[in-house]
Order: structure tokens, then sequence, then C-alpha cells
């Protein structure tokens, strides 16, 4: 691993900064947590200037994946919506719910960062 990823990686000792999950030592990704939002279409950055190992922080591919280049608040927004999506357009997840193999919950979505004092 080269000398920028290794310290991506440390700020976390390799858990995903937003899941807390296991990084695998190859696949993960590093996601500008301040986004900077590339436009395909033309090769240019919105915010070049937040492209920095500072705003780089450690994801598995998923969460970065899902986050996209949504600002924090506005992806846990989409988040915590996903219970009322599934209910609402998923059969198999109310038929899954009704057997008592799903729990839905309350709580607010919290990031591995947040409960570790980042």
């Amino acid at each position: 691993m080269n000398k920028k990823r290794q310290a991506i990686w440390d700020k976390s000792g390799g858990k995903c900064w937003y899941c807390g999950c296991n990084l695998p030592e190859k696949g993960w990704h590093a996601d500008h947590f301040e986004p900077i939002q590339r436009n395909w279409w033309n090769g240019t950055c919105e915010h070049p200037e937040r492209d920095t190992v500072e705003n780089l922080v450690p994801a598995c591919a998923s969460c970065n994946l899902n986050k996209h280049s949504m600002p924090l608040e506005s992806w846990r927004k989409i988040i915590q919506g996903y219970v009322f999506s599934l209910n609402r357009d998923s059969t198999q997840y109310r038929l899954a719910k009704r057997y008592g193999l799903v729990q839905e919950t309350e709580v607010k979505v919290t990031f591995w960062f947040e409960e570790n004092g980042y």
C-alpha cells in the first residue's frame, strides 16, 4: 500500500469510516468526506480544494458507492428512509417482517466515526 493510502487506512485502523466493517487490504475506497462531485461530462470537479488527504476517509465499497457525492447529512436522511421504502416497495421485506425475521427500530443513523469520537 502506498503512503497516501496507508495514511487514509490508518485514520480508522482499517475500519469503514461509516459502517465500521473491517476493510479488506485491497478493494476499499478512499471517500471524500466533504464531497468534491466529479463532472463526468467534462472531467472537472466541484470543490477541487477538498481533494486532500485530510478530507479522504477509508470506506467500504458499498458505503462509498451509496454515499456517492452527497454531503453526510443528506446521506444520513437517505439511509433513514430505507425502512419506509422497503415497507412501500418490497413484498419480500413485508413478508419477512410479518414472520418475525425483520425487526424495525427507530434508531437514528449513527456512523462509526461518530461512535468512536472522530
